[in-house]
């Protein structure tokens, strides 16, 4: 994932840090030489990657491999997130619109997996209890995303912290645990004998519980950022 740093750059030279923790951009930049690099790529590729593994897990269980496609998928998409900030870094190419679209995109990427595992029965039975957490996460994340924006009228940046980055981590092992439930019982079930279904409902239930746990990350650190960074709307 790309580094996302919290500091503060004036019209002057050099950085400086503010006493909130919140990044002022440079000013007076211009974009005009902007160029998509290597790593801004991987990051956009998190993109059509979503809706191709959302396309897979609604795919006819008869139709072959669709849930171990949509599985290895997410995990090549998912270590992108890693691999974009370190690609950037190696290269030199380290940019506030790289950090900036990599936060935007896990986003679109997570939620976006987050309610097709909802509406897919991926919670066995739990589904309304699932969508009550979801709903919990995507107002926290338009609340955040709100308070950004308004800092942004300020000319100021607030950027991730490392509970965002522990929050992002745990949603994404959720997906990936669930997805592989589903994988291992689709189209590896018949290697299971019935005293060995356990596995899959341990699998499964491992992925509901980091679901529980992303929930509970996602809304305490949309709680932590309104305590620190408030001040931006309210005043």
């Amino acid at each position: 994932m790309a580094s996302k740093f919290c500091m503060v750059h004036r019209g002057g030279e050099g950085p400086a840090r503010s006493h909130q923790g919140i990044a002022k951009p440079r000013l007076g930049v211009s974009t005009a030489g902007m160029r998509f690099t290597v790593a801004n790529w991987m990051t956009l590729s998190r993109v059509p990657a979503m809706f191709a593994i959302v396309w897979l897990m609604n795919v006819d269980r008869d139709s072959g491999w669709g849930a171990t496609v949509a599985f290895w998928l997410f995990i090549a998409a998912a270590l992108t997130d890693w691999f974009d900030g370190m690609v950037a870094r190696a290269r030199g190419e380290v940019s506030s619109f790289g950090r900036f679209m990599d936060a935007v995109i896990d986003k679109v990427m997570v939620m976006g997996l987050m309610i097709a595992l909802v509406v897919g029965n991926y919670f066995m039975g739990y589904e309304n209890l699932a969508m009550l957490l979801l709903l919990g996460m995507l107002g926290r994340e338009f609340l955040v995303s709100g308070m950004r924006m308004a800092a942004a009228t300020k000319g100021l940046v607030i950027e991730a912290d490392q509970s965002g980055k522990v929050k992002t981590f745990v949603q994404l092992n959720a997906i990936g645990w669930l997805l592989g439930a589903r994988m291992m019982s689709q189209d590896y079930g018949q290697l299971f004998t019935a005293n060995d279904r356990w596995i899959i409902s341990g699998i499964h239930w491992i992925g509901m519980g980091l679901y529980g746990l992303a929930a509970v990350l996602t809304i305490t650190s949309g709680i932590s950022y309104f305590r620190r960074h408030g001040h931006v709307v309210l005043e």
